[in-house]
This record gives structure tokens, C-alpha cells and sequence, in this order.
């Protein structure tokens, strides 16, 4: 309460200060006014007509008098907009924290609508925060439509009967799906009200069957770090075209997560940011089917590295790579079917080091991997797949191995690998020092001496750099 009063006094100081050196500044203005009008004007006549000066003077000093009092007004209404928006933030805040669900549905569309209300990017900014914030508080989804705001348990422990009573957040479900159905509103082109330039972020959060089809995520940051997707996800034609998006640490389970026609567009970043920024989606997990089908990557960096495909089907069909460097390195790519057909990797640099396809299919059909510098302005410096494990059935038909170097210098080959069909357009491939060479194809399968001069090494086949396993 002291420091209150305190702010009060202090507050009411600055106005007083401010208004009295409006007003000796407009004395003195009008002083000098008088001066001037007198020293050029008066000067010359042959009788100054002091009367006059002095209700020029006076006009000017009334002007100044004027602007003080805008000044003055504009303070006390901004002082009164600080005022409502601390009310109305503070009671949405109020709603989001209580024990009734409907209360808290209540609190988020009252807190959208402070948002909406208060265009400070600040302000808005606080208001998103707090419901992103909601969406990151611990979450049991077993017990998200729960009737309950509490259970006890007892246990016995070292002979001693213990009660525990567990405290939930009544059908906190239905909240937190009103959240994020609001945000996803204010992201959409046809909103009234966009919240596209903020920033998002569901650090940690756990969020089930979300649908951002079509949102525009144009903040500095965009962040689903350590997010839980649970059931169906879709970003369908998503926009995301802010400094740094993540989805670093993410799972997705429970139900395919869709990106199709997305763009991932991080070129707006400066040189001088740190080398994190761009798009990451580094060490996701992807535990069912998910489809990035005509999505485009630009920037400085798209991060797959570390990435796990586990589910059934995961398709880049037709998927533009444009970014600076694509990294798939350490890649799990699993499941039934991988999909790359007429994908194209056409940035400086792509790696898919030490990858692994364990895949029953990975199909590369009509990919492009690799840009020569006719195509492009730089072209592709390098293609690397070096130290992969190529295993199961994977292909490359009518695929374009393109650029200045491909290497698949020490990779695993091992199952049905088929390179029938393929372009061979780089200036260098390499196959040197295969761990292993077994069910590889190739046009010059029986006609050695038709092997293009740019695929390494020769003699060919080369030799494994380990015993190959029995068959």
C-alpha cells in the first residue's frame, strides 16, 4: 500500500512538473515572440505599435496554452487507457483462473477480446501470452474431460496410510480448445483482427487436434518447442514467415499431422543472427503419418536433423527445399513408405548425414537433389549422405543428382537400392568406402564401361569397408 500511494505521489509530481514547464516554456515563447516582432517590426516604424505586438504575443502565448492543454488531456487519457486495460486484463485473468470451466471459456474470449481492443503491439502481445501460457500448464489429456477438481488416493508407505488428493481443472479440455481455436481465428486472412505479427508460443504445451489450416504466423518468433500434438494436426497451407519457427523436441502421436502446401519462409532474417534461427524441426518426433506435400522451405536453414518418421506413410511429394542449407542429418526415416517424388532440393548446401532410410519404401521418383549454376544463381555446393544407412527398398528413378559434388562416401547400402534411372549431372559423385554394397543397382550394372566419368571411384564396384553379411 505504500509503495502504491508512493507510485501516486510520484505520478501526480511528473504531471505537475510537466504542466508548469509547458507553461514557462509558453511564456517565454511569447516573451520572445513579443522581441522579435518588435525588434523587426518595430524597429522600423516610426511609432511601434506596442498594442498590437502584445495581442500577437498574447495569440501565441494562448496557442501555446492550447497545445499544453492537448498535452495535458492526451496524459490523462492514456492514464485512463492504462487504467481500463489493467481492469479488463485483470478480470479475463480473474476468469481464466477459476475452478468452473465455463468460466474460464468465459475468460478466454474476454481476454481475446481485451487483445482485440488494445492495439499496442504490447499490449496485444501480454494478452496472447497469457493464453499460450494456459496451453504450457500441466496437462493430464486422460483427465481433460474430467467432471472432477480433485481425487484422493490412498497408499500405504513404510507401514503409514497416506491420503494424497489430486487437484484438476474441471473438462479443462473444452478450455483449452476454446484457446486455441481463437487463436487459430485472429491468424486467418479473414479476420477482422490479426494477431499474425506476434509472436506464439506453446513451449511444452500439450495440444490435441489442433487445426491452424490457413494461419499466418508472421511474428519475430513462433515456437511449439517440446509441444505434445494428440490426435489429428493440421497446418495445411500455413504460412510461417517470421525470424524463427521451431518445432524443436516436438511429438506428434495419436493421428497424422498435415503441412501440405505450408511455406516455411525465414529470408527476412539478417546476417547477423545467430546461426539458430530459421525453420527447425530437430529431433521431432513423428509417431503416425505426416505429409509436407507441395510444402516450400526458404531461409537461411531448414533443420530436420535428428528427426524421427515413425509413422506409416511421410510424404514430401513435390516439396520445395530452397533454404541456404536443408539438413536431414541423423534422420530416422521409418515405416512403410517415404516419399520424395519430384521433391526438389535445389539450395546450396543439403545433407543427409548419417541418416537412416529403414523404411519398406523410400522413393525419390523425379526428385531434383542438387542445382547446377546455370539453374541457380549459386547452384549446390554439396549433397551429402555420407555415413547413411540406406536399408530396405530405396530408389532413385528418373531422379537428378545434380550440382558440384554428391557423396555417398562410407554409407551402409544394404537391401533393394536402385539408382536405375537415374541422372548422374554433378561434376563429382562419390560411393567411395561403402560399410557395405548389397542389392545396389545401376544402369552399368553389366556394362561397367558405361558408367559416367564423374561417378568415383574406379575401379568399380568399389569394395566394402566391412565383411558383408550373409543374406
Amino acid at each position: 500500500m505504500r509503495w502504491g500511494r508512493l507510485g501516486d505521489r510520484l505520478h501526480r509530481a511528473a504531471l505537475l512538473l510537466a504542466v508548469l514547464a509547458a507553461v514557462v516554456g509558453g511564456l517565454a515563447i511569447a516573451g520572445l515572440t513579443w522581441w522579435l516582432l518588435w525588434w523587426f517590426l518595430g524597429a522600423k516604424s516610426e511609432t511601434p505599435n506596442q498594442l498590437d505586438l502584445t495581442k500577437i504575443a498574447l495569440s501565441v502565448a494562448a496557442g501555446v496554452g492550447g497545445a499544453v492543454a492537448l498535452v495535458v488531456a492526451y496524459r490523462r487519457q492514456r492514464d485512463l487507457e492504462r487504467g481500463r486495460f489493467a481492469e479488463l486484463f485483470g478480470a479475463a485473468a480473474r476468469q481464466l483462473g477459476d475452478a468452473d470451466a465455463a468460466v474460464r471459456i468465459a475468460g478466454v474470449y474476454a481476454m481475446a477480446g481485451v487483445a482485440d481492443e488494445f492495439s499496442a503491439p504490447s499490449r496485444r502481445q501480454q494478452c496472447i501470452d497469457v493464453l499460450c501460457g494456459y496451453l504450457q500448464l500441466p496437462y493430464d489429456p486422460v483427465a481433460g474431460a474430467n467432471h472432477l477438481v480433485s481425487r484422493a488416493e490412498s497408499a500405504e508407505e513404510a507401514g503409514t496410510k497416506v491420503e494424497r488428493v489430486y487437484q484438476f481443472r474441471q473438462n479443462d479440455r473444452e478450455v483449452r480448445r476454446a484457446i486455441v481455436r481463437v487463436i487459430a481465428q485472429h491468424l486467418r486472412p479473414s479476420v477482422d483482427i490479426s494477431w499474425s505479427a506476434c509472436n506464439i508460443t506453446f513451449n511444452g504445451a500439450v495440444l490435441e487436434k489442433v487445426d491452424f489450416r490457413d494461419a499466418a504466423f508472421s511474428g519475430r518468433h513462433t515456437s511449439f518447442a517440446g509441444a505434445t500434438f494428440i490426435g489429428p494436426s493440421t497446418f495445411e497451407r500455413a504460412r510461417f514467415d517470421g525470424h524463427h519457427l521451431t518445432f524443436r523436441g516436438a511429438t506428434f502421436r495419436d493421428g497424422p499431422a498435415l503441412f501440405d502446401h505450408a511455406t516455411f519462409d525465414t529470408s527476412r532474417i539478417e546476417k547477423r543472427e545467430p546461426a539458430g534461427i530459421g525453420t527447425t524441426f530437430a529431433d521431432v518426433t513423428f509417431e503416425s503419418s505426416v505429409s509436407f506435400e507441395s510444402a516450400a522451405f526458404h531461409g537461411p536453414r531448414t533443420n530436420f536433423s535428428g528427426a524421427r518418421f515413425l509413422g506409416a506413410r511421410t510424404s514430401f511429394q513435390e516439396a520445395e527445399f530452397r533454404a541456404e542449407l536443408t539438413s536431414f542429418e541423423r534422420a530416422v526415416l521409418d515405416g512403410e513408405h517415404i516419399a520424395f517424388d519430384r521433391a526438389e532440393f535445389v539450395g546450396p548446401r543439403i545433407t543427409f548425414t548419417g541418416a537412416q532410410f529403414l523404411a519398406t519404401l523410400t522413393a525419390f521418383d523425379e526428385a531434383r537433389l542438387g542445382a547446377s549454376n546455370r539453374l541457380r544463381n549459386r547452384g549446390t555446393r554439396e549433397t551429402d549422405f555420407s555415413h547413411a544407412e540406406l536399408h530396405g527398398g530405396v530408389r532413385f528413378p528418373r531422379a537428378v543428382l545434380g550440382g558440384r559434388t554428391v557423396d555417398f562416401t562410407e554409407v551402409d547400402f544394404f537391401g533393394d537400392i536402385s539408382f536405375l534411372g537415374t541422372r548422374f549431372a554433378a561434376q563429382e559423385i562419390h560411393f567411395d568406402r561403402p560399410r557395405a554394397w548389397v542389392g545396389t543397382h545401376f544402369d552399368w550394372d553389366d556394362a561397367p564401361t558405361r558408367k559416367p566419368t564423374s561417378v568415383k571411384p574406379n575401379p568399380w564396384p568399389p569394395a566394402p569397408t566391412s565383411p558383408t553379411p550373409p543374406v
